[in-house]
């Protein structure tokens, strides 16, 4: 009896081993790789070698020059060399990671015979009106024409013409080098029209050092996918003042123009509002001499804070919101007159607030207030007024005046305010600060999803990276094949596919979940489950070293 009980009790330790070193078993092979698998945080794959390669990224802007040589305009020897391709490039001196070269593309040509009779025209104006083909240039190209030494198509003491189109004329000369100095000037030429330093450090203000060359350029706007343009009226003093303004004939006949032919850049909507009661927020200092009152230049920045919170435009607006504000002053502080940093009086009597907008100061004529009983009619002049909001507009989009070389005529504008290789330009620097923005965007994502493991990559993210990446290769391409049109959209892509992987939701979902959290879940999880099983595999593990040791019995 005593045997079998003892067999039996042998046979019982043998089978609770091996029901420890099954469960040890399942629990290690199987449960741990499935409770890794079903927990573990999933992490689509990014391309991070590509993105850490974009900050290498070499941009060449091409510019598409075309010379056209009349018959007198070179010696004749140089005119049988003819046609040929000429390349003018250098890099743009920017602190800058991403390094930045312009590359001009010259291609020479003789003008053909309906060419010959439009530059042989009385003035500069008739030979572009002649010279206008069917079909347009392509953004960014120009045409240079090179015109005779003696020609009258431009004031003898003129060099070069820079025209409204993406056109310019160019005086040439007699001389063995007449290719090398017409060249230079070419050159300068286009680079006025198209590409400077001035322009590009004002694109990427954002992404440059903080040092002064940058400061003085942080007012255009920054890119955008749209636009919102909100025109204020803003009476005080209604009751003195019954302001009427035909904002809307105003809008459809200067603004519009300009923006229609501003839409390649963006989208735009116009709106206006009239606030009665709304104060400026300064008190203006009154000068006896002149029976006036003035706002000094350090106070101006204080205008704006009281204003805006009345405006309510920009709160519930998904792009950047342009304010141009017209201020008609109360009774008790007519006139009043805006002063420059010297103490003078602004000519226009408005400032403008980089990347905000800008404030005018419409005062009535004090001869109106002796013809009628209070409240005054006041009809707004708004040709004056648009004067100033449109030339407020360009300076906040970025279109300045050119610097053009010596002796260089400049038309004017068209009709619509704004000169086609003054588009081209604005296209350009949008397209490298758009690449410079997304480029950041991209490098940024990529160091946080680097840092922190256990952020959700989620395939559709991946993919908006994956497109962005491929945007800001195809944009850099276009840039270099002088494709300016499509190299704009691309880049456009590019930062809309960058800051929606940036700025998804899922990115955050699991951010803010500590360690401790962690083992706060698992281990009442775990812990019962786990300890029977290590004390039942130590006992196992002492029982059989033991086992090893025992010295065998010996007759």
């Amino acid at each position: 009896m005593a045997a079998a009980g003892a067999a039996a009790t042998d046979l019982e330790v043998v089978r609770g081993k091996r029901a420890a070193l099954f469960f040890a078993a399942v629990a290690i092979l199987l449960g741990l790789p499935l409770w890794w698998k079903t927990t573990e945080t999933y992490r689509a794959s990014l391309p991070y070698s590509q993105i850490s390669g974009l900050n290498a990224l070499q941009l060449r802007l091409m510019v598409p020059v075309t010379v056209v040589f009349t018959r007198e305009s070179v010696p004749l020897d140089d005119q049988e060399k003819l046609p040929f391709t000429v390349v003018h490039e250098r890099e743009i001196p920017l602190k800058y990671k991403m390094k930045i070269k312009c590359r001009f593309q010259k291609a020479y040509r003789r003008a053909l015979d309906y060419e010959e009779e439009a530059l042989s025209s009385g003035s500069v104006q008739e030979a572009e009106a002649m010279l206008d083909e069917p079909q347009e240039q392509a953004e960014g190209s120009l045409t240079v024409y090179v015109i005779s030494e003696h020609s009258s198509l431009l004031p003898q003491d003129m060099m070069s013409y820079i025209g409204p189109k993406r056109t310019a004329v160019v005086r040439g000369i007699m001389h063995r080098e007449a290719f090398n100095i017409i060249g230079r000037r070419i050159v300068q030429v286009a680079q006025a029209m198209s590409l400077t330093e001035d322009v590009l450090a004002a694109a990427l203000a954002d992404h440059l050092p903080e040092d002064k060359w940058s400061a003085e350029k942080r007012r255009p706007l920054k890119s955008s996918l749209g636009y919102e343009i909100t025109f204020s009226l803003l009476n005080p003093d209604p009751k003195s003042h019954d302001v009427h303004w035909d904002i809307e004939g105003a809008v459809r006949r200067y603004v519009q123009p300009f923006l229609n032919a501003l839409s390649a850049a963006g989208n735009f909507s116009v709106d206006s509002q009239i606030l009665y009661y709304a104060m400026l927020g300064v008190n203006p200092r009154f000068d006896s001499a002149s029976s006036s009152y003035y706002l000094d230049m350090h106070n101006l920045p204080h205008v704006i804070n009281p204003v805006e919170s009345r405006l309510g435009s920009s709160a519930a607006s998904l792009y950047p919101v342009l304010n141009f504000l017209l201020y008609v002053p109360e009774l008790a502080h007519s006139p009043l007159y805006i002063q420059d940093k010297d103490g003078a009086p602004v000519a226009t009597n408005a400032f403008h607030s980089p990347r905000w907008g800008g404030i005018m100061v419409y005062n009535v004529d004090s001869k109106a207030y002796n013809a009628s009983a209070l409240p005054v009619r006041v009809e707004v002049d708004m040709v004056r007024v648009m004067e100033v909001f449109l030339a407020q507009l360009r300076l906040l989009f970025g279109i300045a005046q050119p610097q053009v070389p010596p002796k260089c005529l400049l038309s004017g504008p068209k009709s619509e305010g704004l000169m086609t290789w003054e588009l081209d330009r604005l296209l350009w620097a949008r397209s490298v600060e758009n690449l410079a923005t997304a480029t950041t965007t991209l490098t940024s994502l990529a160091q946080l999803l680097g840092k922190i493991s256990n952020i959700v990559i989620k395939d559709d993210v991946a993919s908006e990276v994956y497109r962005a990446v491929a945007a800001i290769q195809k944009s850099a391409e276009e840039l270099a094949s002088g494709h300016l049109a499509s190299a704009f959209v691309a880049s456009q892509e590019a930062v809309t596919s960058s800051e929606r992987a940036f700025f998804d939701p899922s990115l955050l979902h699991l951010l803010y979940f500590p360690d401790d959290q962690k083992f706060a879940i698992y281990i009442p999880l775990f812990l019962p489950m786990a300890v029977p099983i290590l004390l039942s595999l130590v006992k196992i593990f002492l029982e059989t070293r033991k086992s090893w040791k025992k010295p065998e019995k010996t007759d």
